[in-house]
């Protein structure tokens, strides 16, 4: 299929799509409105997507990476009825359903990006990941404290690290995370990151934020930046 942009009547027909799964008679995702000229103008020039399965946001951030990073195409990042679009046809993976066997779309910037405010920008399933990858492209790696997790399930690593501009766009503090809370062999978050308590990425954020009132993150490597944090941290340093 080409890649596309939603038209304005396709941004209504995808709210009304979103709103309706929390209803009783939610409708079936479908392709069909993605290729139909009146919901959707495809990109010039033509990009052909295809419809991947995706076991971490990197590997959705990749494959975006790999289609749009040199397409030529002017703010794609900002591109609200692109990443529509995208959200729509990757829905189904995006948003599988749950015990009850609904789906739960969640808040409307999760699918339609709130491009205005990074702090909810973010929170795009495809957005957020792809401009975290292209801020770390000679090194995507490094930020997989924030990649890692399946495209559908964010995690406590992504609310935490993802939402503060300063922090997901440092190199340093991306690869100290990633350090901390990524078991890379297995590829996947270590147990015990999640929550409030010692060491956890809630308690990094904070950590990080008293630093920067004295020192310069952007100057420091991340094994200078492990060596400063507090005890609390050595839990996830093994």
């Amino acid at each position: 299929m080409n890649l596309s942009r939603l038209t304005e009547a396709g941004l209504s027909r995808f709210r009304v799509f979103l709103d309706s799964q929390e209803t009783d008679a939610p409708e079936k995702w479908s392709l069909l409105p993605l290729d139909n000229s009146v919901t959707s103008q495809p990109l010039l020039p033509k990009i052909n997507i295809e419809l991947r399965t995706f076991t971490s946001r990197f590997e959705a951030a990749r494959y975006l990476n790999e289609l749009l990073g040199g397409s030529g195409h002017p703010g794609i990042e900002v591109d609200v009825e692109l990443w529509a679009w995208l959200s729509w046809f990757f829905f189904d993976q995006l948003c599988p359903a749950g015990r009850d066997g609904k789906r739960h779309p969640g808040e409307s910037a999760r699918w339609i990006p709130d491009t205005g405010n990074f702090r909810r920008y973010y929170r795009h399933l495809l957005a957020g990941p792809y401009r975290i990858y292209r801020a770390h492209r000679d090194k995507p790696e490094r930020a997989l404290a924030v990649l890692v997790s399946p495209p559908h399930q964010p995690g406590d690593l992504v609310e935490q690290l993802a939402s503060r501009q300063e922090l997901v766009t440092n190199p340093a503090v991306m690869e100290a995370a990633t350090a901390l809370y990524v078991d890379l062999e297995g590829k996947k978050v270590k147990r015990g990151s999640g929550g409030r308590g010692p060491g956890s990425p809630r308690r990094l954020a904070t950590v990080l934020k008293q630093f920067d009132v004295t020192w310069d993150l952007y100057a420091m490597d991340s094994a200078r930046l492990l060596t400063v944090l507090p005890k609390e941290f050595e839990k996830f340093r093994i």
